[in-house]
């Protein structure tokens, strides 16, 4: 009996940690995968028994979700307007935060795209061209943006195919359905594709700025983890992290 009063404390601690560990849902834009799960993993080692569960798809629909009653704690958006409209229709239960300024850029997996322009998208050899999907994500509006100051819009409007996301249109690019991608320079950065036919950078001019901004969301009023992982995301390491995959933080000159 002595002998388990040991064990039997421990389970009892498990259980009573594991009762009061709380829960949030992330609803994040699709450029953040990389940034925000190495800053869930860096919160989480801090924070054990916390959970955090991040879901990662476009920023407009996560918008039209919130609004009809998705159970998101905090929502990453990709373009600050979206959270704005949710805080004024009464869907927040925090100011909203700016968190970054992203960038876009070509990317390709199999041409060098550290030698391209926006020029090279008229090559005949490319012949598709992947995008998010405008209507609804703020990659792929900076995209059409980009391609319309450029010039460009009517040449290659025939070529391009577009995802769902940010991070689809990089899925389409890395299988081989399009040999150049408009995409966010947060997800290029990433080893696994950067190593893969590189990346160029596109003017800033070309485009409205990539504002980016954050709410916690009107279900998760009192939720302390939120609060929480909302302070997380200002606090030095976050920051860090935001910048070693690209992203511009809020005064920063360049971002202004």
């Amino acid at each position: 009996m002595k002998l388990l009063r040991p064990l039997l404390l421990a389970c009892s601690l498990l259980i009573a940690a594991t009762a009061h560990a709380e829960r949030i849902t992330v609803a994040a834009a699709a450029d953040l995968k990389f940034a925000m799960d190495e800053m869930v993993t860096t919160f989480k080692q801090a924070n054990p028994t916390d959970q955090v569960e991040v879901i990662y798809g476009s920023s407009g629909k996560f918008h039209t979700q919130i609004q009809q009653g998705a159970p998101y704690d905090l929502y990453f958006s990709a373009d600050i307007a979206f959270p704005r409209e949710l805080a004024k229709a009464g869907f927040a239960a925090s100011e909203v935060k700016p968190y970054a300024f992203g960038r876009i850029v070509l990317w390709s997996a199999s041409m060098d795209a550290t030698k391209m322009t926006m020029g090279s998208l008229t090559d005949p050899k490319v012949t598709r061209i992947a995008i998010a999907n405008p209507k609804h994500a703020p990659y792929g509006k900076r995209a059409e943006e980009a391609l319309k100051a450029s010039g460009l819009w009517e040449k290659v409007e025939p070529k391009l195919v577009y995802g769902e996301n940010i991070a689809h249109a990089v899925q389409f690019v890395q299988t081989g359905n399009a040999q150049v991608g408009i995409v966010a320079l947060s997800l290029a950065t990433n080893p696994e594709l950067s190593r893969r036919g590189g990346y160029w950078l596109i003017p800033d001019k070309l485009h409205e700025p990539l504002e980016q901004g954050f709410v916690i969301t009107k279900r998760a009023e009192g939720n302390a983890l939120a609060r929480r992982f909302a302070d997380y995301i200002s606090s030095k390491p976050a920051r860090a992290v935001m910048t070693k995959y690209g992203f511009l933080l809020p005064g920063d000159v360049a971002g202004k």
